[in-house]
């Protein structure tokens, strides 16, 4: 494999499991100096693994809704790896319920996360890149549910709107600085996200044992299959590079051909 990001340093919040650790694997084994954030202690062990594979990385207990802890992760990053050059924003956060049953405090929770955690990453992320002289890259986590949203999931889906609607406006604003900011739209991806929502969405749906629900929509992707980490860990690392350039405000569905937009 290339090594088309030796030296430069990758932020990755979300980065302890799932498609968050995929996107930090692949931007170690092509060179990058890391850093992996997340809310558990289980983050500590993805960057303990990064680094037994060779890569410098570094791992930090964060609170994406937390602008305190935000702008200090940013710094410790500079200290110990330098400056950033990428800013993955990937940390999320899912409930499934019945609208009369969906709290405020889902509701508040997911938003705050899902989108303030994005705009709270990506504005610190942008000071230090901007001071630092850097073409850096904005890379925001989105969903299938930001093309189209699913039955008892609003504010999921409206969060992950949302962070469609930010990855616009900062592209816009940014594009005279070279930086660029782009998004993704994972499909049906096997992690734990994804087997929460088998169980939830099929104790909502119907009478599905585990497992059920989520062969149903699986057998309906047009390339059928589930996606892996790795599949959307190529997607972000190409909107890294030098080859996307000259490509900002875009979102980008990877989900076998579930949304063709």
């Amino acid at each position: 494999m290339s090594v088309r990001f030796q030296d430069k340093v990758v932020v990755v919040t979300g980065g302890s499991r799932g498609i968050g650790k995929s996107i930090a694997e692949r931007f170690a084994r092509e060179g990058a100096r890391i850093c992996v954030a997340a809310n558990e202690a289980l983050v500590h062990e993805t960057a303990q693994a990064l680094r037994d594979a060779g890569a410098q990385a570094i791992s930090v207990v964060l609170d994406v809704t937390d602008k305190v802890q935000v702008k200090a992760m940013y710094e410790q990053v500079a200290r110990e790896l330098g400056e950033v050059d990428v800013s993955v924003q990937n940390a999320g956060v899912i409930t499934v319920a019945r609208l009369e049953d969906l709290t405020e405090a889902e509701w508040d929770k997911v938003m705050a996360v899902n989108t303030k955690g994005v705009f709270l990453c990506c504005q610190e992320a942008t000071l230090r890149m901007r001071a630092a002289g850097k073409k850096g890259r904005l890379i925001n986590t989105a969903s299938g549910q930001a093309r189209q949203g699913f039955i008892f999931t609003p504010h999921y889906a409206a969060s992950k709107f949302g962070v469609v609607g930010i990855t616009q406006s900062l592209a816009k604003e940014l594009a005279k600085t070279g930086i660029t900011v782009n998004a993704f739209c994972p499909g049906i991806i096997t992690t734990d996200m994804w087997a929460y929502n088998d169980a939830a969405w099929g104790k909502l749906m119907g009478d599905y044992q585990p497992g059920e629900l989520m062969a149903e929509w699986v057998a309906a992707i047009p390339m059928g299959r589930a996606g892996t980490g790795e599949d959307v860990a190529g997607l972000v690392s190409f909107f890294a590079s030098d080859d996307a350039a000259y490509i900002t405000g875009q979102t980008v569905n990877v989900d076998g051909g579930m949304f063709m937009s």
